[in-house]
Order: C-alpha cells, then sequence, then structure tokens
C-alpha cells in the first residue's frame, strides 16, 4: 500500500510547478490572476469576448453557477466525443454541461505505449500546459506519460506533448473545432483561476454503455488478454463515475496497473459466437507508386488540401462514409490510419495502410479512391515546393 500511495502522490504533485500564471500586486500584496494572465494573450481574449456572455447564459439556462470552481473533462476514442462535467462544491455530484464532437482521430483503440505510434494514450490524466499561442490555435496540454504509462511504455522514447487543441488535425491528440476550444480553455482557464490545479481528463476507449461501442472493443481484445485487463480497469472507472458523479480514486500499482478503489461489481457478459466467413480470392490492384521522393522531415509550411482548412476533414468524413460498405462481416466502424507523400507537384502518392484494418478489399478500395482526391498545395521549405508524408485517419463506419 505504501508503494501505492507513493505513486500516488508523485501523479499529482509535480503537477503544482506547471503552467503557473504570473505574479500580480494589488495594494501592496501579490497574488495569482490566471484569468488576466491569459487574457495578455490575443486569443483567449478574443476567445473570452466571442464566448463568455454565451457560457454564462447556457449556464444559467442549466441552473449552473458561472463559473464552474472545478470541471472534469472525459473523452471517448470510438465514439468520438469529449464531455464537459462542472460543479460548484467539492461535494457536490458533477453535472454535464456539454459534449463535444472530436472532430479528427488518429490510430486505434488502446493505449499509448512509445513515441511516433500515432496513439491516442487512455487512462487517467490532468490539464498541466495552457498554451494560448498554439500551432493548432488554443490547446490543454495532458501530462502524459503518467506514472503507469512510464512503467508501461516504452523506456528511451514513451513520447509526449498531447494536447487537447483547435484546428481538426491530429497525429495522436485530441482536437476539436476552434469555436469549441475557446469554450473549454475559458472553462479550464477560469477553474484554474479558482483553484483547481489538476483539471482531470479521462480517456477511454469506448463508452462502456454502448451496446455497439462494446462489441467492437471486445473484437479487439478477445485474443489480448493485457489489453482486455486494461480496458477492464478503465471500464471499473467509468463504473464508479456512472454511479456517483464523482471522480473515482485512481492508483497505480508496481506494475503500472491501474487499481480502483471501490470499483462497482461488473456484470456478467454472455460470449458471442463469431462466424467467419471466407471471401473469394481478390484481384490484386495496382497502386501509383514513386521511387526517390525522399519526403522533408520538417517544413516552414504544410502541405494544403483545398480552400478551407476543413475541406481535409469534409472529404475524409464523406469518404468514410462511402467505404461502410466495404467493412468486414461484424465490423461497424474501423480507425483506418493512412500514410502517404504529398510529392512537391501537390500530387499525393505512396499510400500505405498502418493500422485499422487488415482486410485486403478495403485497404484497396480507400488507396484507389485517395488517389483520385485531387492536387494538394505542396510543403514548403524556403519557399521552394517539397514532399512532406502525410498521416491521416479515416473514419469508416456503417
Amino acid at each position: 500500500m505504501k508503494k501505492l500511495i507513493g505513486f500516488f502522490i508523485v501523479l499529482f504533485a509535480t503537477a503544482s510547478l506547471m503552467a503557473q500564471p504570473p505574479l500580480t500586486s494589488k495594494g501592496g500584496s501579490t497574488s495569482f490572476s490566471f484569468i488576466n494572465y491569459q487574457k495578455s494573450f490575443s486569443r483567449p481574449q478574443e476567445a473570452l469576448k466571442r464566448k463568455e456572455d454565451t457560457l454564462q447564459k447556457q449556464f444559467a439556462a442549466a441552473g449552473l453557477k458561472w463559473p464552474a470552481k472545478y470541471i472534469y473533462i472525459r473523452s471517448f476514442k470510438f465514439d468520438a466525443q469529449l464531455e464537459v462535467w462542472v460543479k460548484d462544491e467539492i461535494s457536490q455530484p458533477f453535472t454535464l454541461f456539454k459534449t463535444y464532437r472530436v472532430c479528427a482521430l488518429a490510430g486505434t483503440l488502446g493505449p499509448k505505449r512509445m513515441e511516433g505510434d500515432y496513439q491516442v494514450p487512455e487512462g487517467f490524466y490532468y490539464i498541466n500546459v495552457f498554451n494560448p499561442q498554439s500551432n493548432y490555435y488554443l490547446s490543454l496540454g495532458l501530462n502524459y506519460p503518467n506514472a503507469s504509462d512510464k512503467i508501461l511504455s516504452d523506456s528511451l522514447r514513451p513520447g509526449s506533448e498531447i494536447f487537447i487543441h483547435g484546428s481538426c488535425v491530429t497525429v495522436g491528440c485530441i482536437p476539436i473545432t476552434d469555436q469549441q476550444i475557446d469554450e473549454l480553455y475559458i472553462l479550464a482557464s477560469y477553474a484554474k483561476d479558482q483553484g483547481q490545479d489538476f483539471i482531470p481528463v479521462h480517456i477511454f476507449p469506448v463508452r462502456f454503455n454502448k451496446e455497439k461501442s462494446v462489441k467492437y472493443l471486445e473484437t479487439l481484445t478477445k485474443d489480448d488478454a493485457g489489453l482486455k485487463k486494461f480496458a477492464d480497469r478503465l471500464e471499473d472507472a467509468y463504473d464508479y463515475f456512472e454511479k456517483y458523479k464523482q471522480l473515482p480514486v485512481v492508483m497505480i500499482g508496481p506494475k503500472g496497473e491501474y487499481l480502483i478503489n471501490d470499483a462497482p461489481p461488473k456484470k456478467q457478459k454472455g460470449e458471442e459466437v463469431v462466424t467467419k466467413q471466407v471471401k473469394p480470392k481478390r484481384i490484386p490492384v495496382a497502386h501509383i507508386v514513386r521511387s526517390n521522393l525522399n519526403p522533408a522531415s520538417a517544413v516552414h509550411q504544410w502541405p494544403k488540401f483545398g480552400k478551407d482548412k476543413d475541406d481535409l476533414m469534409k472529404y475524409l468524413d464523406k469518404l468514410g462514409k462511402e467505404l461502410a460498405t466495404f467493412l468486414p462481416e461484424g465490423v461497424s466502424k474501423s480507425y483506418i490510419q493512412v500514410e502517404f507523400i504529398v510529392d512537391k507537384d501537390g500530387v499525393p502518392v505512396n499510400f500505405k495502410i498502418l493500422k485499422g484494418t487488415t482486410d485486403e478489399d478495403l485497404m484497396d478500395e480507400l488507396i484507389t479512391r485517395m488517389e483520385k482526391m485531387g492536387h494538394w498545395q505542396p510543403a514548403l521549405l524556403n519557399d521552394k515546393p517539397v514532399a512532406k508524408k502525410m498521416i491521416q485517419t479515416v473514419t469508416v463506419e456503417k
């Protein structure tokens, strides 16, 4: 138990040293004013002008006191949702304020375990960075890797810099729209200003009360005992919050495993019989491959698709819906991670499926369609067009 308590203290104690606002002076006394600090940056200042009055009215309509002293954020990867819960007193149960759509996805279900795996972490985190000048508009950084991740992930390269941010693009973070991050950034800033130094963010693979989501998770974990055990502990925390609307006490064991105090007992689930269908042998499809491209590792301007910043996400959403009929039997949703190169002439080539499906028909159809997506504005390095590798996730859902 001493080891567990030690891990628990370390998990939270280090955050008190991060993301502190500057000191302000009033009548000779010194105090923190995190909101005033954020107002010194143009983006939070403009966000407050646009959104604060609207948020106050929404709080009033819901019978909530503005601003919330405590907020809790939880995100569901498969369901592409991010919830914001609020309360005014520590002893009160949380109340759901708003649910946002996560507008871009990377990786697959399961925890992040190394740098460059494009995975969104799963587990229990808190906000430790407020970035008012983010490359993705506004961003809230998470304390990944936490104490569990440091034990279970790659010891040299576990990864870092996981954010909730705007701009609707991602290679392993949680993106929402700029308007939504305006609201979330304001809510988090006010909570921190009122003393909530540890704003919890829990990231789950699925909503454990949605049958379709749970069935998809079960298909991934049925042959992976370690992943199933990991998901079960996350479900314990989910169940606790659903029952009490209070945060569970999360401890970390000596092997990095999550331990949830007073987790409600699980319901027994019947086993499913999965029938595999044999597909006819497919005809191989030839795809566009260019050699000796040497894509740049760093650029001054990334490739751009379409005229507006949302054009790529609209295209990928449309593509995912069109490909739904190609999903294998028994699969209703897949996050398919695609790597490709935008060459210096703006042509997307060298497509490769990294994760999300092994179905050859689906992979071929996806690549065939993306090869016809049209020209891009190529990446720029020193004002010259260069080839650049891209990774995007296509959500294919029935």
